[in-house]
């Protein structure tokens, strides 16, 4: 019987997530968060691709607001790069335009209505700014949580940026598989490792959109899809390409809007800030 109640738990849980009970009251802005000028495009793949290639990327983050609770979803590169210059030298050259909390002022959202910030990963462009809504509850893949205490940490990443989270000050919630974030089915991180070990991507059911996928850094720009083009620097290369396979089925399943959040091209897909998706 007790296998049994399991079955029909996970059976109720599977029918909540292809199909919300209730359509929540949603809604969704992309806010500029920074952008990242690419000198050798190669950097991103370990097949040698893209040599001589450059490339603007884009670094977006977003707004959702579920009934009156507001969700960040990715926060972006760090204040500190506001105006920063662009070295003509350097392969990454990352700079911000704005930060976070002046761009919510102009829609009347103040940092502490922010009650969650979703996070894709643990890389310092994704991470920037969360330190500035100390009061929101961190929702964070738990391998990647879990990187941030390693000494020293990996690849692109920079603890300082969580430390509310990483001292205790805030609340965290490391995530295990696939979350639903609000308990109707209508916002859903989900499991994608492989550029790094926590990867998550976001589903968000708007009730006029459609549903939109939100890619995280499964990968960065479109054509890596196609390719499958996997960069150096991802934790797993296996893990990668399956995750471009389950991004890709998704989509294609729900013919869902996916925003890589990384390609201009891509971003584009949903109205420029102030408008909103709903």
């Amino acid at each position: 019987m007790k296998f049994l109640s399991l079955i029909l738990a996970a059976g109720a849980a599977a029918l909540s997530f292809v199909n919300p009970a209730r359509a929540a009251d949603l809604e969704l802005w992309r806010l500029d968060c920074g952008r990242i000028e690419v000198r050798d495009l190669s950097f991103f793949s370990d097949s040698f691709a893209y040599g001589g290639k450059s490339r603007s990327l884009t670094d977006s983050c977003y707004l959702i607001r579920h009934e009156t609770q507001f969700m960040l979803w990715d926060t972006g590169l760090p204040a500190g790069l506001i105006g920063a210059k662009l070295d003509p030298k350097a392969t990454l050259a990352p700079t911000l335009a704005a930060d976070i909390p002046s761009q919510l002022a102009r829609i009347g959202v103040k940092p502490e209505q922010v009650a969650l910030i979703g996070i894709s990963h643990n890389h310092f462009d994704h991470v920037g700014q969360a330190a500035a809504f100390p009061g929101a509850r961190l929702l964070i893949g738990k391998a990647d949580f879990d990187a941030l205490k390693t000494s020293p940490p990996p690849f692109g990443v920079e603890p300082a940026l969580l430390s509310p989270w990483l001292e205790g000050k805030s609340k965290a919630e490391p995530v295990i598989g696939d979350y639903d974030v609000f308990g109707d089915g209508s916002v859903t991180m989900l499991k994608m490792p492989g550029h790094t070990p926590g990867e998550m991507s976001l589903l968000v059911r708007l009730p006029k959109t459609g549903p939109v996928l939100l890619s995280g850094d499964v990968v960065h720009f479109h054509e890596q899809l196609a390719r499958h083009g996997v960069p150096p620097f991802n934790s797993d290369r296996g893990e990668s390409l399956a995750s471009m396979d389950r991004l890709s089925a998704i989509a294609k399943e729900l013919n869902a809007r996916l925003i890589v959040q990384h390609d201009e091209t891509h971003i584009g897909k949903l109205p420029a800030f102030p408008k909103s998706a709903r």
